[in-house]
């Protein structure tokens, strides 16, 4: 009978702002969004702050928080431990109380399922995220519809995604933190036609790297309202892309931050880079 009323008990605890019901503590909900673009519903997974009251004019900060290929919209939370982290930086003060959205853009069998940010044939997973994604967020979530108040990060994949997507939609965040960020590939001809060619091809042809060496004034003036910033390993693979990006834009006076840490490609990186991206974003947001 008591471990039945503390269950009870934890359970109010926990019950879900969509009941008009403050949130005593932060957690990760699970949510979908359905998705005619790609024909379904997209999983992702939620972080919602203590306190957080779907019944109230509160609004909050939103981070897009992406992750990588081989992974899926769970990482975050599973290996990643990102609820302990984000609670912690909160609860210090080091960063405001923030909505952070982990959707789904990958599967572990990386050669049979899709995988990437970017639209493929038959995958339009840029046009879901901006048109179907962002607009199903802010109309489901208490969270700010405005540039100033809206970042996007992920590592790996999604740390190139989070720079392209930066690129390309300069109007909708205020900074971009990309880890360990895969900001382009190689396509040979050998390689089996599959999905993981796809996703390949989609990283060239979505290279950020010849996006800053083909950019007009305009543009450039565009990707001068976002901070940018760069975070990887100095026993990263993927390093060069990085120093290389860093020092095109700085060419084209276009500010961005570059830090070459001690490191390699894996969650151990990762998981501190949250603590140093989460404070740069929200230093970034509109106060």
């Amino acid at each position: 009978m008591k471990k039945a009323l503390l269950g009870l008990l934890a359970g109010l605890l926990l019950l879900p702002a969509a009941f008009g019901q403050p949130l005593r503590q932060s957690v990760i909900r699970a949510d979908q969004v359905e998705s005619p673009l790609l024909g379904g519903p997209v999983d992702i997974n939620v972080y919602l702050p203590a306190g957080f009251d779907a019944a109230s004019d509160v609004k909050y900060p939103v981070v897009y928080l992406l992750h990588g290929l081989y992974g899926t919209y769970k990482d975050w939370a599973t290996t990643g431990h990102m609820k302990d982290v984000v609670d912690e930086l909160i609860a210090s003060g080091e960063i405001v109380p923030m909505v952070i959205i982990m959707p789904n853009a990958g599967d572990p069998d990386i050669h049979n399922n899709w995988n990437g940010y970017f639209n493929m044939p038959g995958h339009p997973y840029e046009d879901f995220f901006f048109q179907e994604l962002i607009p199903t967020v802010e109309a489901r979530y208490k969270v700010y519809g405005d540039k100033q108040h809206r970042a996007v990060m992920g590592l790996s994949m999604g740390g190139g995604g989070s720079t392209v997507y930066a690129q390309r939609h300069p109007d909708m965040f205020s900074s971009c933190y990309a880890m360990s960020a895969w900001l382009d590939s190689s396509v040979r001809e050998d390689m089996e036609k599959d999905k993981f060619y796809l996703v390949n091809k989609a990283v060239r042809e979505h290279s950020a790297l010849d996006f800053i060496d083909n950019a007009d004034d305009e543009t450039l003036a565009r990707l001068r309202t976002v901070k940018w910033f760069f975070d990887c390993g100095d026993d990263d693979g993927l390093m060069d892309l990085s120093v290389a990006l860093f020092q095109k834009m700085r060419a084209h006076r276009v500010r961005s931050e570059l830090r070459i840490r001690d490191g390699w490609h894996g969650w151990e990186y990762w998981h501190t880079a949250l603590r140093l991206s989460l404070p740069f974003a929200s230093r970034n947001f509109a106060k």
